[in-house]
């Protein structure tokens, strides 16, 4: 198991879909490729990673690094839900469609990327998977463009 890793006291908690090999590997999440991008885009933005907190929907990598099914995803919920409660981030940073669809019941992040949704009396911030920057650079601007509006809302309370 991977569990999330960071500041208890974090003011943001990013949350992704589940470990990939190298965060199996290192018992970490955010250690591989996709959490490059994303330390990359904190450290432009002036968020120091140690200061935030990381962690996934399902804590398991799953076999063939498929998307979490939704059995595997209920397992885990109340893991991230205490994770939530214990923390009380002023903004969850929601990365990706399987994490949108698991925290909130909805996906289409291209919808609502770079916005703040309220549920729950919690703020959500939706923006790509880092993951997705690799596979389509197109996106990287964009992404980037979201951690900095997070940024600013973070900072402006």
């Amino acid at each position: 198991a991977v569990p999330g890793k960071g500041n208890p006291k974090a003011r943001i908690i990013f949350i992704g879909e589940a470990p990939g090999r190298t965060e199996d590997i290192k018992g970490e999440p955010f250690v591989g490729s996709a959490g490059k991008k994303l330390s990359d885009a904190l450290a432009k933005n002036g968020i120091a990673r140690d200061s935030v907190y990381i962690t996934n929907v399902v804590k398991c990598r799953p076999p063939n690094n498929r998307v979490p099914t939704e059995s595997e995803r209920e397992s885990c919920r109340q893991y991230l839900e205490s994770e939530i409660d214990i923390i009380k981030p002023e903004i969850i940073c929601v990365l990706g469609n399987t994490a949108s669809n698991s925290v909130l019941g909805q996906g289409e992040i291209t919808k609502h990327r770079g916005k703040i949704i309220e549920k729950d009396g919690k703020k959500f911030f939706l923006t790509f998977h880092p993951a997705a920057i690799i596979y389509n650079q197109e996106l990287a601007a964009t992404f980037e463009s979201d951690i900095a509006t997070l940024a600013k809302l973070v900072k402006h309370g």
